[in-house]
């Protein structure tokens, strides 16, 4: 896919967004279009630069080191929306500037005692209840917050969550409208420091569903 290709999937995608958004009375512009480069080079990575696209995701760790070492940190922002391994987090804190995943409450202390400067974090919700995917579960959140929004070093901005494979979106809808009002319940407890702006949520499949329901930030790899 070359640079023309690219801005014209990218004018489509953003105004599939924007038409969602504003299904739901929302501004297209609250959402952040995370661009999803697992298996993608830094050549194309490129392209996606130049053609407007400002935030990219990455699944893995040892991959993402590789191509900022490649494309830099000046121009994008990078994100972490795999699942992270505490073996990585000494290397994880230096690369990106958000990571999505973060899972248990001991991962964030790990986080906390390694990072230099403050770092962006969003809890990972395993809304679903699938047992494959990792997250806490929506009922245990709020102590797992309470401890790790009282943790130095982290700035805990949000929540995510992965919703299972369907063929139809909608089959998915009550997965993303309840993780908005989780967030919701979450910032009624007035827990000190601690304010959720972004809803991590929605991929290829299902991203308009997601950015009528409360997204703010969409993962899309296609």
């Amino acid at each position: 896919m070359d640079r023309d290709q690219i801005e014209t999937a990218l004018a489509h995608l953003r105004d599939r967004i924007a038409s969602a958004a504003v299904r739901s009375g929302r501004h297209p512009e609250d959402i952040v279009l995370v661009a999803v480069t697992k298996g993608v080079d830094a050549d194309r990575i490129r392209a996606a630069i130049a053609a407007g696209i400002t935030d990219l995701g990455e699944n893995r760790v040892q991959e993402a080191a590789l191509k900022i070492e490649a494309i830099g940190r000046r121009a994008v922002h990078w994100h972490l929306v795999g699942h992270l391994q505490r073996n990585k987090v000494r290397e994880a804190v230096g690369l990106f500037d958000v990571i999505h995943s973060v899972d248990r409450v001991r991962l964030a202390a790990d986080l906390s005692r390694l990072a230099s400067m403050p770092i962006e974090i969003l809890l990972q919700v395993n809304v679903s209840g699938e047992r494959q995917k990792s997250g806490f579960s929506p009922d245990d959140l709020p102590s797992a917050i309470r401890q790790i929004a009282a943790l130095p070093g982290l700035n805990v901005t949000g929540l995510m969550t992965i919703a299972p494979m369907m063929d139809d979106p909608e089959t998915v809808r009550p997965i993303f409208r309840r993780l908005r009002d989780l967030r919701d319940r979450l910032n009624a407890l007035g827990i000190p420091g601690l304010q959720l702006r972004y809803l991590s949520m929605g991929m290829s499949d299902d991203f308009e569903v997601a950015v009528e329901e409360g997204a703010t930030i969409v993962r899309i790899g296609r």
